[in-house]
């Protein structure tokens, strides 16, 4: 592991300590305040998979962050953009706007809209490793099939008595934030949703990542 202060460190000091500074307010905050079946989603994942690549500077971590939530996270901030124009273009911000949610909750989630730019930087600095894709592949299967077995759907009555509580996590029941999908059958749902993601995010995501981005090997301290 580099410290921070490493003369053969990749990852500038100064960001390694900003990041870890962030990772200690939103980590406690998000655990009192949603729980912890908050970090089964994708985004937070990526959070602390980068949180540990910044400090061994293992491209693997960075790379797995990258492939997994780049795309969807491009997503993110062209829908809050196009939301601070009065725009509800897919939905998915909306709960930025809602002045009924806690103003420092929304402050925090606005790591969506930067750290695509920070995984980018710190894959160019690391290299892309080409394990991510089945990595991450894997990882988010996991993820999909926990929160559908054992996190309430959107309408369910856990939801209703506690709206709090994560639900509909990574969206496996649907992509409505009220009731479930209800044009196929849920399990069915759930593997069309995981093939989804699978060729059409993390395939290109992955195919453009290791045309632009150098591999490990190829950087030089």
């Amino acid at each position: 592991m580099s410290t921070p202060s490493s003369p053969s460190s990749r990852i500038p000091g100064w960001l390694k300590l900003a990041y870890t500074a962030f990772m200690a307010v939103l980590i406690p905050v998000y655990w009192i305040h949603y729980g912890p079946t908050n970090f089964l989603f994708f985004c937070d994942v990526a959070l602390i998979l980068t949180l540990i690549g910044v400090w061994t500077e293992k491209p693997l971590f960075i790379s797995l962050a990258a492939v997994g939530i780049l795309m969807p996270q491009a997503l993110w901030c062209v829908d809050f953009i196009v939301g601070l124009f009065g725009v509800n273009m897919t939905g998915l911000t909306a709960y930025m706007f809602d002045e009924t949610r806690p103003l420092h909750l929304r402050g925090l989630s606005l790591f969506h809209g930067w750290l695509p730019a920070l995984l980018l930087f710190l894959v160019m600095r690391l290299g892309y490793d080409h394990r991510a894709f089945h990595g991450w592949t894997l990882t988010s299967v996991a993820l999909c099939v926990v929160s559908f077995l054992f996190l309430p759907a959107p309408g369910s009555a856990e939801v209703l008595a506690n709206p709090q509580i994560p639900y509909n996590v990574n969206y496996v029941f649907g992509m409505s934030e009220t009731e479930p999908q209800t044009w196929m059958p849920p399990a069915l749902y759930l593997v069309t949703w995981l093939g989804a993601l699978i060729a059409l995010v993390y395939l290109p995501t992955h195919a453009i990542l290791r045309r632009v981005c150098p591999a490990p090997h190829e950087i030089q301290r």
